[in-house]
């Protein structure tokens, strides 16, 4: 049953580490023993500039963004596919399994990265007017915090309540949404632990100030 696959396929997409490659190919370094140690675009950015960051960052948008279409075009019964009419379950599970495959890939003995950017990319499929919004609350709480850390948890934790409020689509997709932000929360553990201390870095804070 091809649906069936659409976990491992959307799992191994999502596992793709542009960052990882991106940096190997650029300074032939592990992007994994360098700043955080995650293979995402804000620690490619610490070794290769704003170039490496857009450039991880759109690859892992793609690569969420294509895993949840894929699920959806290969569950679809349709002859004219339109994105997500296919099998809202099948497509759930890719969204999770996306974020899931960025964060713990199998090629780099699961250690990836938070999933930000993979989220992004499988939120914009799932709801593309919802991810706008979560984009104006994440720059509000920024602007105000000057936390990226505490925006990207907001945003994130905001979009599958937007998804349910303003479309009320089937279950299993809000069920996705939300299992998809609980992911990318989880990969912010240490990043809420500072934030609870008091000791997270703000926006243009040095890391030796007080």
């Amino acid at each position: 049953m091809i649906a069936a696959t659409t976990p491992i396929l959307a799992y191994l997409l999502g596992s793709i580490p542009f960052g990882y490659l991106i940096v190997r190919w650029q300074k032939g370094v592990d992007v994994r023993n360098t700043g955080s140690g995650s293979t995402g675009a804000t620690n490619v950015m610490r070794n290769l500039g704003i170039a490496g960051f857009i450039a991880t960052f759109l690859l892992d948008v793609g690569k969420g963004a294509f895993a949840v279409l894929l699920a959806s075009r290969l569950t679809s019964r349709s002859p004219n596919w339109i994105p997500l009419l296919g099998d809202p379950r099948w497509i759930a599970g890719a969204s999770v399994c996306a974020i899931l495959g960025h964060c713990f890939p199998v090629w780099l003995k699961f250690h990836g990265g938070k999933g930000v950017a993979t989220g992004v990319g499988v939120f914009i499929a799932l709801a593309p007017l919802q991810v706008l919004l979560v984009l104006v609350v994440f720059a509000v709480i920024v602007a105000v915090t000057r936390y990226i850390s505490l925006g990207s948890i907001i945003a994130t934790a905001a979009f599958p309540l937007l998804v349910y409020f303003m479309r009320r689509p089937p279950l299993p997709i809000v069920l996705g949404a939300a299992g998809g932000a609980l992911v990318i929360i989880t990969m912010h553990r240490a990043n809420i632990g500072r934030l609870l201390k008091g000791t997270e870095s703000k926006v243009g804070q040095k890391k030796n100030s007080p």
